[in-house]
């Protein structure tokens, strides 16, 4: 079976954006919060192990979020998968040339 993964992006009284996830899988599960894209992909990962990797994200956003917000997300999510996917190849550098670094220098070659 599937997981089924609300996200919604909100923003803080202090006008920082954050993303709010619930697993609607679940009858009255608590909103996780996630203030960076890199705590959401872990939330979403963890989740989905319950799911065999299989999960949809239904994604919206709150009143009161920005355009500008949403793109911010929408930029640091394209740059963490290009950095994910670079990361699976193999791939020294990120798709813009800049070297990937993933915290576990390669001393083989």
């Amino acid at each position: 079976m599937a997981g089924m993964i609300e996200s919604t992006i909100k923003a803080s009284p202090l006008g920082r954006w954050y993303i709010e996830l619930v697993d609607t899988m679940k009858d009255d599960e608590e909103a996780i919060v996630c203030l960076d894209v890199f705590e959401y992909a872990d939330k979403v990962e963890e989740i989905g192990k319950e799911y065999d990797g299989v999960v949809e994200v239904i994604w919206s956003s709150d009143e009161g979020v920005t355009p500008e917000q949403i793109n911010e997300v929408r930029m640091q999510m394209n740059a963490y998968e290009a950095e994910q996917e670079a990361k699976k190849n193999g791939d020294t550098n990120m798709p813009d040339g800049t070297p990937n670094f993933d915290g576990t220098p390669d001393f083989s070659a």
